[in-house]
């Protein structure tokens, strides 16, 4: 369990200083009245670390308890990772699917990738202009509009790059080819 914010003396204090004053209210921390407030207390820092708890397990992914559920909400185990990934690269994919949430830039694919535990750059191609391109520019297409490469800088996944290729392929716009460079 999570340690709580404040501590149940912490909590008993905030009370105490609710209650009101006057001789029918005994500020001594060993009578019954103290002793509640005691118990009230520590019963404030069990929520309250059972709630800081929640938070550190609400991001998908991290309650291993749960992976089986969003694997099945996000369609996962899919066949990029192998017939028998680790738990890590099977929550490592739950984030990044969960946390790939739509769009078509650069950096949502560079996210996604760093999710998997790939340090990525994606290039761009585009075809030959007479005019515009210059020398060293390779010739190419119309068609090469629609590519981009993928080149991975650093894995820290244990994870080939092929499962990448394979994961970005899943989410990547339908008219587009991805090469991995």
């Amino acid at each position: 369990m999570s340690d709580p914010r404040y501590s149940a003396e912490d909590y008993a204090g905030a009370l105490r200083q609710l209650l009101p004053r006057g001789r029918a209210w005994n500020e001594d921390p060993s009578s019954v009245q103290g002793q509640l407030v005691a118990a009230i207390g520590a019963q404030f820092a069990r929520v309250d670390a059972s709630g800081s708890e929640l938070l550190e397990l609400a991001r998908p992914g991290d309650n291993l308890d749960l992976l089986g559920e969003w694997e099945a909400s996000l369609g996962l185990p899919d066949p990029c990772a192998g017939s028998s990934p680790t738990v890590d690269q099977r929550a490592a994919a739950v984030r990044a699917r969960f946390m790939s949430g739509g769009g078509q830039s650069r950096d949502r694919y560079i996210a996604f990738a760093a999710e998997l535990g790939f340090t990525i750059t994606i290039t761009n191609f585009q075809p030959f202009r007479v005019g515009r391109s210059t020398v060293g520019n390779p010739l190419a297409s119309d068609a090469w509009t629609f590519v981009w490469g993928v080149t991975v800088t650093a894995n820290t996944s244990g994870l080939a790059d092929s499962v990448l290729i394979c994961e970005l392929n899943a989410i990547k716009p339908a008219e587009t080819t991805i090469v991995l460079l």
